[in-house]
This record gives structure tokens, C-alpha cells and sequence, in this order.
């Protein structure tokens, strides 16, 4: 058994209840779950204050002074213990609420201290309450250290005294014992191109740096070697799937040379050219494509889609497009059908609300072979639904799908595994899509259609309301219609931002004249589905709704977006929501709503919003504001297990990783070579559901 596994109640000073706590509370079960739990941050004790200089905005400070007037005032529970440190430039109070009867004992009058603590201010003097105190004497005058600081619980540190300071003695005590053990885990040649510190020395500088040059070292050698190892990982597989997935060769396309030449009525952007050259390239290898679409609201991804499913249907596959929503389906069939008509294909559509009837009819069609193409929603995974030979599945806003879900489609071909194309409108940041989706290869939709005009964003304050009605008013008359969103449905005690409800009844109060639709998560299917059908057809020309319509229907007419408290909402919804309007030819606008109150983080998500139309752009500033976790939600936030690396951070160790693995791939495909060793005694070690290469074990 490999020494980082012993189990952590064999560390000096754990014990079998103290055990318990640390792998209920933080999940430590081994000495390499301790040796990994690095420091969220450290306090700096390198550099001395004055106390002249101290004020109440300043961190945690350290200042050296002699001690005197140490005396215990008050009775019982209001016993506290005083005292005052002097440094020549001025004096400070120091005060303790607790342990008054054993820090009589310990602290001494006259004796020089290091003291540190929050300052405060009390009666207009400088005071630190239950500060850490040093002695200075001739043999240790005092060391200056960045401290670590380790997250840990209330439990924890409350009921059972393991705060920080005790996780650091475990540590501290582990990396005695623990250092000789540790293996190089990269190979000498990446060591020495990245200038990179030895393993061991970048465990001791990370928990306990000398200073702060060498914990910046520490810091990147344990990044870069996640990150390499998270795209070993990832790149690996990729190559592996090229090589051991077959997929149908789709060559033959006489269908789609005619729908280019005959039925298609705009050009296509140089952008969605570029996408289905890979995706033929791709179809022509006899290998699985396993592809990632990414392109903003309104790129124009559904066609390029469509093109992918007539070149499996000229080539005798079927092709099946899920969507996360009923609306999002009943989108894509209305818009897909007019072609697939013209054309002379079979394409139907299965959903939640699909009656009996009409199911059996449509299975007995794709048993058969008669049905060329199926738009649905959730309702494709059923075991019912059989095809004849499912060549290509596509999935759009695939974010919303688990891999369960997604591998249970690529099942229902028992003879060769369709081909699979993933699309999301949600803009990935760089750094992410490398991590999350680095075994896929992506194609990015980053142009408009031709005639589409960029959304005029602007951010109103609450007090600018009359101004804006007016304007909506304006936009009516020309024939125009309007979006307004709310964050939530129903006013909430604790939050004052504008609701739905309260919403609706002050917009049918300001506009008596005009027709206003309602939409909301808590209706019924069949009720959302007609009070969007009004908005369609033009019968009203409001549209009063939550975040139901971010992934919703296309009304090319809707040229004005207002969003209601917009401080209320992510960098990346509010991106989704401005995407619904600005789909025709005329000038569109998105309007953002807020009262003046607003956080650092809401400005600067407003600001960006006004500022760029660029989803990626969008995307990275909301991942640095959000974090990784955040932006992937549930589906997606296990995958990377990241220990040290920050991908809002780090996209720098992040490309210089990933190019580190494809070089190693392509010089050592099998990590044969002798100078690869390292590498491969690593791998070797892990248990093989590791998911996160770079862990200790």
C-alpha cells in the first residue's frame, strides 16, 4: 500500500475521534487527502506595523512592543484581562475575553512580544481583541513567515478546537515523515522546459513558504501539474475513441447539393461554412465525431444541424435533434419541417405532450426506416423509441442533459455508435471548454447572419421609468414587440426586487391599450404554449415573463428586451435573455432595470453588458466573477475535482499544460519511452475511477 494512503488516524495527534470529525467535516481520510489540503490564503507576518500607523480598514497586522500594565478588571462572565503594548510610537490595548485564568499565568509584564490581530479602534486608541502573542528573546528574536490559513467548519472549530492553526500542526507534522516519500511525478525533460520546483519542495513551500517567491513556485508547479494531467487524461481519450469508435461514412450528399442550390433562400456566414466542413471532414473518416458546437443566440446552429441530418439521411441514417424544452422543440420542428417538406423527407416530432395515437404511428415509422428525422425532448431516451439505423444525434443547450442521458441516445444503435454533435448557445469560456469538453473537438459559430444589426444595450435606474414606457410605447407603434423579465414570480419577504405578479398588473396599468401575454414555470404546458402562440401570431404585443423564455421561441418582430431588477441575474442569463430579441432585420434593444443600490459585482456585470455583444467575451468575465462551479452547474460541477488550479485564473498554466500533453501524445503516444517514466509510474498508482490524474495516492 502506497504510503499517502495510510489512513489519517495513524498521524500523531489524530486518534480515532479526531478521525471521524476530519473525514465527516472535511473529507481527510488519508495522508494524501491531508498533504493536498492546501491553504486558502496566508496572513502575511513578514512585515512589522508601527502603532502609530495602525487604523480599523487594515488586515491582520503584526507589531513588536513591550508589555506592561497587565491587570484583570470585572467579576464572573464579565471578567476580561487588559493589558498595553508600547513600540516607542505609540500604545496599544490589548484585551481578552476568554482564558483569563490561564493567560494570567503565561503573560508576563515588562517582556518584549510579537503581537498579532485585527486592529480596532475603542475610545478613539488602537485595540486588538484575543491577539496572538510571541515572546522575543535573544535565541528567537522573532521569525517573519507568511502563516497559511485552512478552511475548516464551525463544528469543527467551536466543539472540538480544530481550527486552523490545529490543521497546520497536523500538517506540519505530516510533512516530517511524509517528504522522502514523495514520487517526481513528471518527466525530467518538463521539469527543466518549465522550470519547474521538485515536487516535494513544492508540498513543503505551499503549506509552510519561506517566502512569498518560493510559495509563487510552489503555487505553479502544483497548477501545472493538474492541469497537465486533467489534458493527459482528456487528450488520451479523445485519441483513444478516434481509434476504437467506428461511425457511419455519410459521403454521398445529393440532397444537400440540391437544397444549397434549389430551397435554401439566404447565404450561409463563412463562420457556418467553416462548422460543416468539419462536420463532413468528420463524417468521411469512418470514426465517431464527437463534436462541440458552440455560437451565441441567433448564429444561426440549427441550420448548420439540419445540414448535418440531410447528409445522414442521403447516406440511409436517421438523425434525431433533442432539446432541453417543449417550446425549444416545437421551435425547431415548425422551422426544420418547411424544408424537410421541400425535400421530400420524413421529420417528426416527440414530446412530453405527443398523444398515443400519434406515438404509435410515429414508432412503427422509425422501426421502419420510413422517418428520416425526430425533433423531441426527454421523451427520445425512452426505451420505446427503436430506430432502424440512428447515424447521427445532435443535442442542443446540451449543458442541460447529464452523460446518463446522453449515452443512453448513443444506444439506440446496437451496431455502430452514432455519430454526436453537441450545441450550446451558453458562450464556454476558453478555459473551460478545454477542461470540460478537451476530449471533444469544437467548432465555434462566432458571426451573425448577414442583415443582423448589434442590440443597443442600455442600463436604466428605476427613477428613469416614464422615459422608458414611452419608448416601449414608440416601438409599438411602429409595429414592434416587447419582452419585459422579472426575477421571480411571487414577492418574496426577503428579497425587494420587482416580481411578476406586481409586474404584470403596473405594465397592464401603464399600456390599457395594448394586448399583454403572461409566461411563467409554474403554468401548465398547454397554458404557456398558448399565451406564446398570441405572442407569435402578434395578437399581444407584451410579453411579461420569467427566465421561462431564455431558451424559447423565435419572433423575429420582438425588437425591445427589458429586464427587470437585472442585478438579480448572472452575466451569462442576461446574455441568454438579450439573445431573444434582435432576430429580425430592424434595430433591436435590451434595457436593464435597477434600482441605484448596486454591488461591485452587479456594476461590473451591467457595465460588460452595455459595453460587448460578445458572448465569449461575456463568458469570461462571468466565469472570473462566478467561478468554474457556478457556470456548470450540477450536471457538469463534479468533473473536474481541481485541487489548487483556478480555471478563472489559470488559463495561462492552462495552455501551456494542454500543449505540454499534445506534445507528449504525439512524441509517446504510449508513454513507453524510459524518460516518460515518472509519468507513467503515476498513472499506474491511481486507482482507475481516479478522476483528477494529478492527486496523490
Amino acid at each position: 500500500m502506497s504510503f499517502f494512503n495510510t489512513k489519517i488516524e495513524n498521524l500523531r495527534g489524530v486518534g480515532a475521534q479526531r478521525a471521524t470529525l476530519l473525514q465527516k467535516e472535511l473529507n481527510i481520510f488519508t495522508y494524501g487527502d491531508l498533504i493536498q489540503r492546501y491553504p486558502f490564503r496566508y496572513l502575511d507576518r513578514t512585515q512589522f506595523y508601527s502603532i502609530v500607523d495602525l487604523h480599523e480598514d487594515l488586515p491582520y497586522v503584526q507589531v513588536k512592543g513591550v508589555l506592561r500594565n497587565r491587570e484583570v478588571l470585572g467579576e464572573g462572565p464579565k471578567q476580561r484581562m487588559v493589558a498595553k503594548v508600547s513600540d516607542g510610537s505609540a500604545e496599544l490595548e490589548l484585551v481578552w475575553f476568554k482564558g483569563v485564568k490561564w493567560l494570567q499565568s503565561v503573560v508576563k509584564n515588562h517582556q518584549e512580544y510579537i503581537v498579532f490581530g485585527k486592529p480596532t479602534v475603542f475610545n478613539g486608541k488602537p485595540q486588538m481583541a484575543h491577539p496572538e502573542l510571541e515572546e522575543v528573546t535573544e535565541a528567537k528574536p522573532g521569525q517573519s513567515f507568511l502563516q497559511p490559513m485552512y478552511n475548516t467548519t464551525e463544528k469543527l472549530k467551536n466543539y472540538h478546537r480544530i481550527d486552523s492553526k490545529a490543521i497546520a500542526r497536523l500538517v506540519s507534522d505530516l510533512l516530517k515523515i511524509a517528504l522522502p516519500h514523495v514520487l517526481e511525478s513528471l518527466s525530467p525533460a518538463l521539469v527543466q522546459q518549465y522550470g519547474l520546483m521538485s515536487k516535494a519542495e513544492a508540498y513543503q513551500q505551499i503549506h509552510f513558504p519561506q517566502t512569498p517567491e518560493l510559495l509563487q513556485a510552489a503555487r505553479f508547479r502544483l497548477k501545472f501539474e493538474e492541469l497537465f494531467y486533467v489534458q493527459l487524461k482528456l487528450l488520451r481519450q479523445r485519441d483513444q475513441r478516434k481509434v476504437t469508435l467506428a461511425g457511419q461514412i455519410f459521403k454521398e450528399v445529393p440532397t444537400l447539393v440540391h437544397f444549397y442550390k434549389n430551397v435554401l433562400t439566404f447565404d450561409l456566414t463563412g463562420a457556418q461554412k467553416r462548422v460543416i466542413h468539419d462536420i463532413y471532414k468528420d463524417f468521411c473518416t469512418g470514426q465517431q465525431m464527437n463534436r462541440l458546437l458552440q455560437g451565441d443566440v441567433g448564429s444561426g446552429k440549427t441550420i448548420v444541424a439540419f445540414i448535418s441530418m440531410l447528409m445522414a439521411a442521403d447516406n440511409g441514417a436517421q438523425s434525431c435533434l433533442m432539446a432541453p424544452t417543449e417550446i425549444l422543440a416545437d421551435q425547431h420542428y415548425v422551422g426544420l419541417k418547411v424544408y424537410a417538406d421541400l425535400l421530400g423527407l420524413k421529420l417528426g416530432k416527440l414530446t412530453g405532450s405527443t398523444r398515443t395515437a400519434d406515438r404509435r404511428v410515429l414508432h412503427e415509422q422509425l422501426r421502419s426506416g420510413e422517418m428520416h428525422m425526430l425533433v423531441g425532448t426527454h421523451a427520445l431516451l425512452e426505451d420505446v423509441v427503436q430506430f432502424r439505423n440512428l447515424g447521427l444525434t445532435i443535442m442542443d443547450e446540451q449543458h442541460r442533459f447529464g452523460v446518463a442521458q446522453r449515452s443512453k441516445l448513443w444506444q439506440k444503435n446496437p451496431n455502430v455508435i452514432p455519430h454526436v454533435l453537441v450545441m450550446t448557445a451558453t458562450p464556454i469560456p476558453r478555459t473551460l471548454a478545454m477542461t470540460l469538453y478537451g476530449d471533444l473537438d469544437v467548432s465555434v459559430i462566432d458571426e451573425l447572419p448577414a442583415g443582423r444589426k448589434p442590440i443597443v444595450t442600455v442600463h436604466r435606474y428605476d427613477a428613469n421609468r416614464l422615459k422608458v414606457f414611452q419608448f416601449l410605447r414608440d416601438q409599438v407603434a411602429l409595429g414592434r414587440q416587447v419582452y419585459i423579465v422579472y426575477p421571480l414570480i411571487e414577492e418574496s419577504e426577503t428579497m425587494d426586487y420587482k416580481d411578476l405578479t406586481d409586474g404584470y398588473e403596473s405594465v397592464a396599468r401603464a399600456f390599457p391599450e395594448f394586448q399583454i401575454s403572461i409566461v411563467h414555470g409554474r403554468m401548465k404546458a398547454e397554458q404557456k404554449d398558448f399565451e406564446m402562440q398570441r405572442f407569435v401570431n402578434r395578437e399581444t404585443q407584451i410579453m411579461v415573463a420569467t427566465t421561462v423564455i431564455e431558451v424559447g421561441v423565435n419572433v423575429p418582430n420582438a425588437s425591445v428586451m427589458i429586464i427587470e431588477s437585472a442585478e438579480r441575474f448572472g452575466l451569462s442569463q442576461l446574455h441568454q435573455l438579450r439573445g431573444r430579441v434582435g432576430r429580425g432585420a430592424e434595430q433591436s434593444y435590451c434595457i436593464l432595470m435597477t434600482g441605484y443600490k448596486l454591488s461591485k459585482d452587479s456594476r461590473t456585470r451591467l457595465e460588460t453588458m452595455v459595453r460587448t455583444n460578445n458572448g465569449f467575451e461575456i463568458a469570461d468575465i462571468d466565469l472570473k466573477l462566478r467561478g468554474p462551479g457556478d457556470l456548470m452547474g450540477t450536471q457538469q460541477s463534479g468533473v473536474l475535482d481541481l485541487l489548487i488550479a483556478d480555471l478563472a485564473k489559470d488559463g495561462r498554466i492552462l495552455s501551456e499544460s494542454r500543449a505540454a500533453a499534445q506534445e507528449l501524445i504525439n512524441d509517446d503516444p504510449g508513454l513507453a519511452k524510459p524518460e516518460n517514466f515518472n509519468i507513467r509510474r503515476h498513472i499506474a498508482s491511481l486507482p482507475a475511477t481516479a478522476v483528477n490524474w494529478s492527486r496523490i495516492s
